[in-house]
């Protein structure tokens, strides 16, 4: 491909070198192969710079440097040197011109927001689908292309990682992708070089904001109302209380969601439903659509996530009967997942990770009016010492019974973090135990559940691992539940 064409849709400065060579590969990590046709672009990182590497990747035989700043080790070099005020918002175009714009033969679905993006996204996959869509997913959990599953490294992906699945869902004849779009990818312009279709937004709450993430709460929600201006319709929750500020300035249509008269669909009637050891939520559609509706989990988030999903198909115009018998059946890994384990309790599978989710999830369950609600959790190393505070505190408040155990401890000792849980149940009158291998706690939650119990393994969700000293090693709740129903 001509380097001329891979530029096409960017403000550049050709430093040095000609606009006339051929490219046959985009680099953007230095640790990759290089060949003599190829372009780098030199992204900077939380840890590493790529200009730092530009040296020795013209030395391996780089064809083409794209750069955001001065590097005067390979000037008179011969190499073609791309100067751009933004090397990885170039890298998104290029990137898209790489793979030759495949997104424009798709309809794109991008939904962002706090919570519910990833349950959001496998219930408009499981309605499409059914309608007879064929639909590509990318998310925190997975990527899906056919049936290729591969493991997702980040909730998007980078720029032309994106780009390159988009291509092979091209190749595979799918017509449509729905994807999570987070705020940093926004920030990290990983979503640029392409329109969605369709632009989504859930809710908004303070989170990700810290060193390598948002300076501030007001960042955050800046970066959220990115795919407003970059996107044809908007489909956003009217109940939230920032929603107008997020997409204030917006360039597309919009249509609200919620519940009341003041949105375009609305859920009305809301009952919990619940029967033997499952937890679920009917409700009647109304405004744009009139049907009724029946969720196999649990709360109101889980209202707002079918509204959600039901405002994109319409948008798809699939029939109410095609998404009634697609919302029934679908089943997200890790998001308030049922584990089958007896008639007489509820045991769910939930990731549930910080102090809002857990209080949402915990709250949520409540309003079912278990016999007892057991929460249990563990929390991660190296990582803030206020989660495990907070956590604890919320459990001890919320919970009728609390099981401290292991989640990923990283480097630091697990015990040294249950004793920093401990300190913020005890906080609470709230019961606890404390069992620091997860599958003896596990066991010890299903070996003492009681008829209308719901416990609730929190925080490991998706993940099938642990993490300990820099090593993952294999733990899938769902496959120590089996053991220990096996009794092994």
């Amino acid at each position: 491909m001509k380097l001329t064409d891979l530029l096409e849709n960017i403000e550049y400065e050709c430093v040095q070198g000609t606009l006339t060579c051929e490219i046959t590969e985009v680099i953007y990590d230095s640790r990759r192969k290089t060949g003599k046709s190829s372009l780098f672009v030199c992204i900077e990182g939380a840890v590493y710079d790529g200009h730092e590497f530009a040296p020795q990747v013209v030395e391996q035989g780089v064809k083409v440097l794209v750069v955001s700043r001065d590097i005067p080790e390979v000037m008179g070099k011969d190499v073609t040197v791309i100067k751009v005020a933004d090397t990885r918002y170039a890298l998104a175009f290029i990137s898209a011109a790489y793979f030759r714009h495949p997104a424009e033969k798709l309809r794109v679905i991008g939904i962002t927001g706090t919570k519910g993006k990833t349950t959001t996204t496998y219930m408009v996959k499981s309605i499409l689908e059914n309608a007879g869509y064929k639909v590509g997913l990318v998310g925190t959990v997975e990527v899906i292309i056919g049936k290729q599953h591969i493991a997702a490294g980040n909730t998007t992906p980078e720029s032309y990682l994106l780009q390159e699945y988009f291509a092979q869902m091209v190749e595979a004849g799918l017509d449509t992708v729905v994807m999570e779009a987070s705020s940093q990818a926004f920030k990290l312009h990983r979503t640029q070089g392409f329109v969605f279709d369709l632009g989504i937004f859930t809710n908004l709450e303070p989170d990700h904001i810290g060193p390598n993430e948002h300076e501030s709460f007001e960042e955050y929600m800046a970066c959220k109302g990115m795919l407003f201006k970059q996107c044809k319709v908007g489909i956003v929750n009217g109940d939230d209380v920032h929603c107008e500020q997020v997409i204030k300035g917006h360039t597309c249509r919009i249509e609200r969601y919620g519940i009341g008269d003041h949105v375009d669909l609305r859920a009305e009637d809301l009952r919990l439903v619940r029967e033997g050891g499952s937890l679920g939520v009917a409700f009647t559609v109304s405004g744009l659509m009139d049907f009724e509706v029946e969720v196999p989990t649990p709360g109101r988030f889980s209202v707002y996530n079918s509204l959600a999903a039901i405002a994109i198909c319409r948008n798809f115009r699939v029939r109410e009967d095609d998404i009634k018998r697609a919302l029934l059946a679908v089943k997200v890994k890790g998001r308030v997942e049922r584990a089958a384990v007896s008639d007489r309790f509820t045991v769910l599978i939930d990731y549930a990770h910080n102090a809002m989710a857990l209080e949402s999830l915990l709250k949520t369950l409540k309003e079912y009016e278990p016999n007892r609600l057991i929460c249990l959790f563990g929390c991660g190393g190296n990582r803030s010492k206020m989660r495990r505070y907070e956590m604890g505190e919320i459990s001890g408040r919320l919970a009728d019974l609390t099981i401290i155990t292991s989640d990923n401890p990283r480097f630091e000792e697990p015990q040294a973090i249950i004793e920093d849980i401990k300190t913020g149940i005890q906080r609470t009158e709230g019961k606890f135990v404390e069992i620091c291998d997860r599958k003896e706690a596990i066991a010890y939650a299903i070996e003492n559940g009681e008829e209308g119990d719901i416990i609730v393994l929190a925080g490991k969700g998706h993940e099938d691992y642990q993490e300990i000293k820099g090593e993952k090693y294999p733990m899938d709740e769902r496959l120590l539940i089996r053991e220990i129903l096996a009794g092994t």
